[in-house]
């Protein structure tokens, strides 16, 4: 019997309910609410309930948020350029030197899997999106001029992230966090051109087969007519 068929057959035994109850008020304002605990027994019967404090509702939904919420934490890395953290305006901005990187196509492009020599790279990641940027040197300062991304899949900036199918880990550090979200753009296989938009002055699968032995050519790269302090803010 594998671990799966045993997690399957095994029985989950009810321990407590929490109950919720509301108050229709008289003048129409907003319902009065009340929470209780009942204790539940081992023949499943309900106990007296007890009323539920602000202090375990408050455990109960910290610990739910701070698992679930896929917030990272530790250590910022020293190639992250923007960290907001607060809740619902997550926002995180780092950037990759330029590098060899694996690649992954779809047939209809004729271009071999490899790995291919790639300029700088910025990632900008809000609200489950993704946006990718190019810029030409090792560090970007605020001054950098930001160019389309030399890649399938990406319209103007935002990343298409297509097949991508892997799994956000829980509670991740920010290695953790940008590992995720470089390996959901590398690993994705590239098949189309966003917005049927050609982001390089060449042919895209041309200046990509080049970088395959060759150093990328900056030369390729179309500016965006943006900055880093332009994403910055």
């Amino acid at each position: 019997m594998n671990e799966l068929t045993k997690q399957m057959q095994q029985i989950m035994h009810p321990r407590a309910v929490l109950v919720a109850y509301e108050c229709e008020t008289t003048d129409y304002s907003t319902p009065r609410s009340y929470l209780e605990l009942r204790p539940v027994n081992e023949k499943g019967r309900m106990g007296a309930g007890i009323p539920v404090t602000y202090e375990f509702m408050n455990s109960l939904v910290e610990s739910y948020t701070e698992s679930m919420s896929g917030i990272p934490h530790g250590r910022i890395p020293g190639n992250m350029l923007l960290c907001d953290s607060r809740k619902g305006r997550e926002r995180y901005i780092w950037y990759n030197p330029p590098q060899k990187r694996k690649m992954y196509f779809q047939d209809g492009l004729h271009i071999t899997d490899g790995t291919f020599n790639v300029p700088g790279v910025i990632y900008v990641v809000e609200r489950e999106c993704m946006d990718i940027h190019a810029f030409k040197g090792a560090i970007p300062e605020e001054r950098t001029e930001l160019y389309l991304a030399p890649f399938f899949n990406v319209t103007g900036a935002d990343v298409c992230l297509g097949n991508s199918s892997l799994k956000k880990p829980q509670d991740m550090d920010f290695h953790e966090f940008q590992e995720y979200w470089e390996k959901r753009f590398w690993m994705s296989e590239f098949s189309h051109l966003g917005g049927d938009r050609n982001p390089t002055r060449s042919n895209l699968v041309s200046v990509t087969e080049h970088a395959r032995n060759n150093p990328f050519d900056y030369s390729e790269l179309q500016q965006s007519g943006k900055k880093l302090k332009d994403i910055l803010t």
